[in-house]
């Protein structure tokens, strides 16, 4: 008898993946699904109760985690800078942190919008501008940022919020141009609403008939936080070698309607 072993094309065996928001909800799962995938993984968060509860859950063995504000932006290169001294160069980079205010335009201020940009673009883009050059990261990266249904839809009272994904969206398509040539490849992945420790709050803070009509709103229901994190790891992937500057759009239906 013959035995045939084929290569799974999702595995992340021996690659190393540096992610932003890794104390919970997406970020949280991204670290644990990549870690389960075979992939070391390098988690960055300001909370380190949170941080360390996700680095305990981890399968793989040479993981690294950084207490950091990464809106801390001469920080960051620190942060690279030593964790490739310990487990290597980066093969994959997940941007999850971000923050979501949501506020009526009249009482939008510059500071506010600065805050929400700083968090959820401009971080992550540095982040990448460095992890672009060739002493940090091997031939093949990926580059996959967490974007919003809210970057293709507007909602009330989210003038900030969905302005910061919107222009996410329409970064890593230049971006994945521009890195193409270093053979980098750049996508986003837009969420509705998932199942996180932050939505179960909201639900249990807002009328039953409101909860009610956001179900409704996805078709599928909603969805949870391993949805997004196995996207992830398909655009982390192998399998994903010829897919770039795309945004893919995971929710349940909503954007459908």
């Amino acid at each position: 008898m013959v035995l045939i072993i084929l290569n799974n094309p999702f595995s992340l065996e021996g690659k190393v993946i540096f992610i932003t928001g890794a104390s919970s909800g997406i970020g949280r799962q991204c670290a644990i699904s990549c870690s389960t995938m075979g992939a070391n993984v390098i988690l960055v968060a300001r909370n380190e109760d949170r941080l360390l509860s996700t680095y305990n859950k981890l399968n793989s063995k040479n993981n690294l985690y950084y207490i950091q504000d990464i809106t801390e932006y001469s920080r960051i290169k620190i942060i690279i800078d030593d964790s490739i001294s310990k487990v290597g160069k980066i093969d994959g980079f997940i941007h999850s942190a971000g923050i979501e205010k949501t506020l009526p335009l009249k009482l939008m201020t510059p500071n506010i919008y600065k805050d929400i940009f700083n968090i959820n673009i401009i971080s992550g883009f540095e982040i990448a501008r460095i992890l672009a050059n060739k002493k940090y990261r091997n031939n093949g990266a990926s580059f996959v940022f967490i974007a919003s249904i809210m970057s293709v839809l507007g909602q009330t009272g989210k003038v900030g919020y969905c302005s910061s994904k919107g222009a996410l969206v329409s970064g890593i398509k230049a971006m994945a141009l521009e890195l193409a040539k270093k053979k980098i490849r750049v996508n986003s992945i837009s969420p509705a609403i998932v199942e996180t420790n932050m939505t179960k709050k909201l639900f249990e803070n807002i009328p039953p008939e409101s909860g009610k009509e956001i179900l409704n709103m996805h078709p599928l229901g909603i969805g949870n936080s391993e949805d997004i994190a196995l996207a992830c790891v398909y655009l982390l992937s192998d399998a994903s070698r010829w897919v770039t500057g795309s945004n893919l759009i995971i929710d349940g239906g909503y954007s459908a309607q």
